[in-house]
């Protein structure tokens, strides 16, 4: 077995610049945009921080610092490709450094499909700015007006001339400019564009091939201990005693330490319980297997997964709370004529990311040093700084690559747990989660369970349309006792619908939160996208009609359509409208490139289609499905078509695509987080299984759809129409109707 040593320098903050750029650099500090998290301010109202820096070397090496989190999506790539396009740098002599946790680098939230969306325009000011203090500093050395210098790969030209100037040389000299005002700096034109909209390989690549990238289990420093934390089974349950003298006779345990439990809201506080201290994560692990502990399990000990679905459905078939109406759903229904109608149910669902959450803390001197695998730094310092009874200035967090996210490492409990236990022991601890912790103590996607009625007309479409919607909230993390989701919950998927009706009515009734409730890769879009699109498909079978042909006439024609209740990621519909020409286009290339209609399939195989609007951006699925040998659905075939406007990085924005189709199988296939009597019943992939090779689509074919629009999200919005586009495509073939996930459930996976 391989073993691997990441040394670590331990760098202060003070030191953090100095140890990047090297004395003499030209370093340039870009003002960044305030953006928002779920439940933060929005962009308009948010402090604003300072924030990306660029730093030139004599020896013309040109630094970026990235300022978010790499988890397989490149933007440890992309965000940099602009800078670097922007500054006409070499990319071969561009070298990319990751951010510590700072508000100086403003939002570093790596969640929400929202890195290039929400840093495209600042990027390439940044980059721009940039060689604009070159081409001056270049001017002022030769003597010549700055309009006649220009820079081109990593030179400034005069043009006139043909003199020529390396970045290296003009670094000191750029450095003695004035930061040039927004209005005098020129942001390149995309003819112009070196690498923005070009495959670049990530950054990483070699690194990761070879087993040399750091990620958050490679983390180490001298003298460290390793931890292993026994937590209540049961969520909230709270600890009476406990007997650790088994568990320190096992060779290597070093001591135990008690983790206090949360105190409401729970935020991203630790779960409390036992640590078990060991010279190695192994040997901690089979102490606390030793622990003998007596828990108070609380109110919670009584929640079963199997009432909970009764539950959520029965909710959802009663009035809920209105979030968005038009007409009268109910005068509508009132006039009797043809109804539909139909429930739907999506269980919890764990990250299951394949690297467990680790961290490592050291405490010395009144200030935590953290490396972490973590998608938000600045969340760290806040929650180490509240818990450990210091100031988050006071809190440097490193960030490795992450061996997965889907939003699980956003949420930092982890973090504090390392934090708490170094400040007990005086010594860098690390603490390593297992599998089997991953998946009992996650933050969980929320289950929901949805009721769906439409009248419809001859033609078989609808004249009113009631949808309600019931899930434990995210906001019940940081709202104690809250039942009801937040705007963004109900925002995706739910309160845009985006088919034009007379008569339409959605509501949200109210789900008690037994669980830890996170955000997980395309949020409520997941349950949303499902019940929506399934009941669409439901309506046009109920009609006779072709589904594509039915799809498209419920989009209607091509226009910008204002929807009063939408959330749209916090943005501006005039910013990032509501575009039923595009939504139509995706269905349209969906249909023509997976050959509906008009290729032959295989006898036993049928096709399904979906299309959801998510993150800015807009998708549609096509899934091939049929039967195997021993009656269980298996997916042939994935087209996926995006838009999500302008692209950077056109080889990331694919595979993010492709994994989407993966991660949505998955959901489709297999995913389901149960509990009884409190306590979650999954343990490891054996009971929580991810599509492997054999379940994945044979064929995932991505079409990205040629765009100039603004930016949007491509992590997560090709999630939302897998699931019920295979769905569909299963009902399409077999005649049988799915209406709960997932497909194991019903003994077809």
């Amino acid at each position: 077995m391989k073993t691997i040593t990441t040394q670590i320098e331990v760098v202060t903050r003070r030191g953090f610049l100095g140890n990047i750029f090297s004395a003499g650099a030209f370093v340039l500090g870009a003002q960044l945009l305030p953006t928002e998290a779920y439940g933060a301010p929005t962009a308009s109202t948010a402090a604003f921080h300072p924030g990306v820096y660029i730093g030139i070397e004599p020896d013309g090496t040109v630094i970026v610092v990235a300022h978010r989190s790499e988890m397989g999506t490149g933007s440890r790539t992309s965000l940099p490709q602009i800078v670097a396009d922007e500054l006409e740098a070499d990319w071969k002599r561009v070298k990319i450094e990751q951010a510590t946790g700072d508000k100086k680098f403003g939002d570093q939230n790596t969640d929400g499909s929202c890195s290039v969306r929400d840093f495209y325009d600042t990027m390439r000011q940044a980059g721009a700015t940039g060689r604009l203090m070159l081409e001056r500093a270049a001017a002022s050395k030769w003597g010549v007006p700055a309009s006649e210098c220009k820079a081109k790969l990593h030179t400034v030209v005069h043009t006139p001339s043909g003199k020529t100037l390396g970045y290296g040389e003009l670094a000191s000299l750029a450095a003695q400019q004035a930061v040039p005002k927004k209005e005098e700096v020129k942001l390149k034109s995309p003819s112009e564009f070196r690498y923005i909209g070009k495959d670049v390989a990530i950054t990483d690549l070699k690194e990761i091939l070879n087993g040399k990238a750091v990620f958050g289990m490679d983390a180490k420093l001298p003298g460290m201990v390793y931890a292993s934390i026994e937590r209540s089974p049961v969520y909230g349950g709270k600890m009476k005693s406990f007997d650790d003298a088994e568990a320190k006779k096992v060779k290597g345990v070093i001591t135990t330490e008690v983790i206090p439990p949360f105190k409401p809201p729970h935020l991203f506080q630790p779960l409390g319980g036992v640590a078990v201290i060991a010279d190695n994560t192994w040997t901690a692990m089979q102490g606390r297997k030793k622990l003998k502990v007596e828990w108070d399990l609380g109110e919670h000990v009584t929640f079963n997964s199997k009432a909970f679905k009764e539950e959520l459905l029965a909710t959802a078939k009663k009035p809920g709370k209105v979030v968005r109406k038009i007409g009268d759903v109910d005068a509508e229904f009132a006039k009797g004529g043809k109804t539909i109608e139909a429930s739907y149910y999506v269980p919890h669902l764990a990250h299951a990311a394949m690297e467990p959450p680790a961290a490592l803390a050291q405490y010395k001197d009144g200030k935590f040093e953290i490396w972490t695998a973590t998608q938000n730094p600045q969340a760290v310092q806040d929650t180490v700084a509240s818990v450990c009874g210091v100031k988050p200035e006071d809190v440097t967090c490193h960030v490795t690559l992450l061996g997965g996210g889907f939003g699980r490492k956003s949420k930092p409990d982890y973090v504090a747990e390392a934090a708490i236990l170094a400040k007990k022991l005086g010594k860098p601890v690390k603490v390593v989660w297992s599998r089997e912790e991953d998946l009992r103590f996650d933050f969980f996607h929320a289950a929901g369970g949805m009721y769906m009625k439409a009248a419809v007309d001859a033609q078989g479409k609808p004249t009113a349309w009631l949808q309600r919607t019931v899930f434990p909230p995210i906001g019940s993390t940081f709202v104690p006792g809250l039942q009801y989701g937040m705007d963004f919950e109900v925002g995706l998927g739910w309160t845009d619908l985006p088919y034009e009706m007379a008569n339409h009515q959605a509501e949200n009734g109210p789900a008690k939160n037994h669980l830890r409730i996170g955000w997980m890769r395309s949020v409520s879009s997941i349950y949303h996208a499902f019940a929506i699109h399934s009941f669409v498909d439901e309506l046009a079978v109920a009609a006779g009609r072709d589904r594509v042909e039915y799809l498209l006439d419920l989009l209607g024609p091509a226009r910008i359509q204002k929807i009063d209740k939408a959330w749209n990621q916090g943005k501006a519909q005039e910013q990032f409208p509501y575009d039923m020409g595009r939504y139509r286009k995706v269905v349209e290339v969906a249909a023509a490139q997976s050959g509906w209609g008009t290729r032959k399939l295989a006898e036993g195989r049928a096709l399904g289609i979906a299309a959801h609007r998510s993150f800015l951006c807009y998708a549609a699925c096509v899934a091939e499905v049929g039967l195997d040998a021993k009656g269980k659905a298996k997916v042939y075939r994935i087209d996926i078509v995006a838009d999500p406007g302008t692209i950077v990085n056109p080889d990331r924005v694919r595979a993010q695509f492709e994994g989407s189709a993966v991660f949505g199988t998955s959901i489709a296939l297999m995913g389901e987080i149960t509990a009884d009597n409190g306590v979650v019943e999954q343990q490891n992939f054996h009971n929580y299984p991810v599509a492997r090779m054999t379940d994945c689509p044979m064929e995932i074919n991505v079409h990205i759809i040629p765009s100039t629009e603004l930016a949007g999200g491509v992590g997560e919005p090709g999630v939302p129409p897998v699931a019920p586009a295979i769905c569909n495509a299963l009902f399409a073939a077999t005649g049988k109707r799915v209406r709960e996930l997932p497909l194991k459930k019903q003994g077809l996976a």
